[in-house]
């Protein structure tokens, strides 16, 4: 008889490597690779951060951030993820979603957004404490 672990969550899902991180840190605009790559996680959240250092309007931020994390959610559900569950920030394919899901809780806060805030501050700490440390901590 095997022992079933009913408390287990979950496995942590682990996205596939994203080519539009590897443009980006090739030094391409954000703009340009969210064209290639209109599905990317990294692309968006470069693009909101970039807005965001820039000075953009926090609803702008607020839209880009949204769009990455609704990409993110596709990419999400593709590769197994069921809704909760660990995405852990040291699989570095997965940090495009993590920074647009942080992206959209300060974004959310900056435009006074409260239920907002607390839902995505929220699914961040319980998706990865590392990236609710590294990105909002």
């Amino acid at each position: 008889m095997s022992h079933v672990d009913l408390m287990a969550g979950p496995p942590p899902t682990h996205l596939p490597d994203d080519p539009a991180a590897t443009e980006l840190d090739g030094g391409a605009a954000p703009v340009e690779v969210v064209r290639r790559h209109p599905a990317s996680p990294f692309a968006w959240a470069a693009l909101g951060e970039q807005a965001r250092d820039e000075g953009a309007d926090d609803v702008t931020v607020y839209a880009y951030a949204r769009v990455g994390y609704h990409r993110s959610l596709d990419l999400l559900r593709r590769n197994g993820w069921k809704g909760h569950g660990p995405v852990p920030w040291e699989h570095e394919a997965n940090r495009g979603f993590l920074r647009c899901l942080a992206l959209l809780a300060l974004s959310a806060r900056a435009i006074d957004e409260s239920e907002e805030w607390d839902r995505c501050s929220t699914f961040l700490r319980e998706s990865s404490p590392a990236a609710y440390d590294a990105l909002l901590g």
